[in-house]
């Protein structure tokens, strides 16, 4: 009689474990599909920086004229025809688990001129289309909140 009333017990841990296996809460299916429309998006043709707040002050004319291109080895070049610019650029998991594009890094590296090198940051990306894609960071050590848009030429 004990044994007939071990079973169902029995089973129902095994379906509790047979199911904690098969709902495996892996986010990176979808985090990963999110990462790579970003760079797909980015790789995508050349683009402008059409803002730059930094901290409150507009900025963007310190890049009037540079086209920016995001290459498939995470170089990113910026030239306007007379100075060329290189540096490194990614997309990575921000591990917050909220499987959507606000859950990815951009990581911008300039190390000069002094302009550029401002934008080195991992950014977070706040909206992203074919033709246009809005970051923003906020500061740890000041507070500021800088704001960065690029889009298509």
């Amino acid at each position: 009689m004990k044994t007939l009333k071990l079973i169902p017990i029995l089973l129902c841990i095994f379906m509790l474990n047979v199911a904690s296996m098969c709902s495996s809460d892996d986010n990176s299916s979808s985090s990963n599909v999110a990462q790579t429309q970003v760079i797909a998006t980015a790789s995508s043709g050349t683009w402008r920086v059409t803002l730059y707040n930094d901290s409150g002050t507009v900025k963007t004319s310190n890049f009037t004229g540079y086209n920016f291109t995001f290459a498939a080895s995470n170089s990113i070049t910026a030239t306007n025809g007379t100075n060329t610019y290189t540096g490194t650029w990614s997309v990575s998991d921000s591990n917050s688990n909220d499987d959507t594009i606000n859950d990815l890094n951009f990581n911008i590296a300039f190390s000069t001129p002094v302009n550029f090198a401002d934008l080195t940051d991992d950014w977070n990306i706040q909206s992203r289309t074919d033709t246009k894609i809005e970051f923003i960071d906020v500061s740890g050590g000041n507070g500021g909140t800088d704001y960065l848009t690029f889009e298509k030429n």
